[in-house]
């Protein structure tokens, strides 16, 4: 997590626990008080590459689904025209790519390859 973004892990600490200074505590202090922050904290959402917390999600949905209900009742969904855009699909990632192999050694080859990658660029 320190890793990833120490500024939201910093003000996750200081917002929940008013913790100013992490550094000062011992590791296996951090460890579980990380751990135990919110699934909608910074650190946590950062981690799990969520756009937005669950609660912003489920509304975003209730209102494109509102929306399409309006929409068809109108002329213009009769005729498949200007059906109304998604707001949850400003939250969704557009793509993901997903990296498949044909063996356990395909794969320690191509981990070799980028840790090897890795290193030059170090």
């Amino acid at each position: 997590m320190i890793k990833r973004d120490e500024e939201a892990l910093i003000c996750d600490f200081a917002e929940t626990y008013h913790i100013y200074d992490y550094k000062g505590l011992p590791l296996n202090m951090v460890a579980p008080l990380a751990v135990g922050l919110r699934d909608n904290s910074r650190i946590k959402m950062i981690m799990s590459g969520v756009q937005a917390p669950i609660e912003v999600m489920l509304m975003a949905a209730m209102v494109d689904k509102l929306n399409i209900l309006v929409w068809a009742q109108t002329k213009d969904a009769a005729k498949g025209k200007n059906r109304p855009k998604s707001i949850i699909e400003a939250f969704i990632p557009k793509e993901t790519k997903t990296t498949t192999y044909e063996s356990g050694e395909d794969f320690i080859k191509a981990r070799e390859k980028l840790l090897q990658t890795s290193q030059e660029v170090k």
